[in-house]
């Protein structure tokens, strides 16, 4: 059972590397395909919006295809996307290719949850959407920065021929080992639309949207962010990129105790908080190793503690939408990558790589606001006896 489960994480991984991975090695792709490196980080744009915009659309396209079809035909668009990326010499081209491979991720990483809440009873649910969520932690712990350190001793067009191998392995074990899984009730685009009109979830996706766009705002331009700590040296930032990994997996793990224990209206402000002091104190503390180690450290606590504690605010507002919520979630998160890439490149044409990290701080100060609409409407809308239940998080 739990190689089956396995082989999802891995397609996740993959997915998950490829959306990583491209920040890590920035330089290099602008020196490659000779264009500025605020064009090269459009190659994250083109991936991000394609898996942001396409998610929900292709859910609602595939609904009557077999969960295994959908996989295997979306690792075929996410391994030739990624290999046009790699073997493609000019920048449209790879842009474009970026664009394909995004759509494959999009069809892959939805459904993949789906299919592994399927594989197992009902009482062990929760630890198979674990073990395939392991594999998007996975890539931002281990992905990114092994990636970036191939780049730093080969290329960066190895590192995406990487990424397509190990999708090319997942694929396999999905035609291999993966059994047929039934075929889920077809929603369509409408229908998964339709939460959108709730205040409080479409309060809770701005937050996300805007505190994604500025934390990752600096991390597409990460290369620029950190250069007075790295010295452009490729194996130190993929070092700083492992420590940013594990901090945000430790974050992700932690922010669900902490959800648990103190309810997502409390771990919600106080992650946006303390990723708003880092990112403003970042042109003092990214100079030096010491320095942008431990602002890493705290960037990846609290940004991904942040996405955990989100997740559970959306669900708790419309537990029978879960898996819908959850999807137009990581569309946003997407929708913010593919912001962030835009963002960064005027901040650079305009102002210069410095003011990165002041630009992403305003966002997380937008975002702060915006989360104390959902926060209000869900304390105002219950009457007193159910308070205490708000204040249990489960509001």
């Amino acid at each position: 059972m739990y190689r089956r489960l396995l082989v999802l994480s891995l397609a996740a991984f993959a997915v998950g590397t490829d959306s990583f991975v491209i920040a890590g090695v920035l330089p290099d792709v602008s020196a490659s395909l000779h264009v500025g490196t605020a064009a090269a980080g459009q190659l994250i744009t083109a991936y991000a919006l394609a898996y942001a915009l396409l998610s929900p659309v292709m859910a609602a396209a595939t609904a009557h295809w077999p969960r295994r079809t959908v996989l295997l035909v979306g690792l075929a668009v996410f391994i030739a996307g990624t290999v046009g990326s790699a073997l493609l010499p000019a920048y449209p081209a790879v842009l474009a290719a970026r664009a394909v491979a995004g759509l494959g991720g999009a069809m892959i990483v939805p459904v993949s949850g789906g299919v592994a809440a399927g594989l197992v009873p009902a009482a062990q649910r929760g630890r198979a959407l674990a073990v395939v969520l392991a594999g998007l932690t996975a890539a931002t712990a281990l992905g990114a920065p092994l990636g970036t350190a191939l780049a730093a001793l080969t290329s960066w067009r190895v590192t995406m021929l990487g990424v397509a191998a190990l999708g090319l392995l997942a694929a396999a074990g999905v035609a291999t080992l993966l059994p047929p899984v039934p075929t889920p009730p077809a929603v369509g685009l409408r229908a998964r639309l339709a939460p959108v009109r709730n205040p409080r979830v479409s309060a809770t996706l701005a937050t996300t949207l805007l505190g994604y766009a500025g934390l990752f705002t600096v991390y597409s331009y990460i290369a620029l962010v950190f250069h007075g700590a790295t010295g452009g040296n490729g194996r130190t930032l993929a070092t700083l990129l492992l420590v940013w990994g594990l901090a945000a997996t430790a974050g992700n793990l932690g922010a669900g105790h902490l959800v648990d224990r103190l309810g997502s209206h409390r771990v919600i402000p106080v992650a946006l908080v303390v990723a708003l002091v880092d990112f403003a104190t970042l042109r003092w503390t990214s100079g030096t190793l010491p320095g942008a180690l431990a602002a890493l450290v705290v960037w990846g606590l609290s940004g991904w503690g942040l996405l955990v504690a989100q997740q559970h605010r959306l669900v708790s507002t419309a537990p029978a939408a879960a898996p819908i919520l959850i999807g137009l979630n990581s569309s946003a998160v997407y929708l913010a990558v593919s912001a962030s890439g835009l963002i960064g490149a005027a901040v650079i044409s305009v102002l210069g790589a410095g003011w990165l990290a002041s630009v992403g701080a305003g966002f997380l100060a937008a975002a702060l606001l915006a989360t104390a609409v959902p926060i209000r409407s869900a304390r105002g809308a219950r009457p007193e006896r159910d308070r205490a239940a708000a204040e249990a998080g489960t509001a």
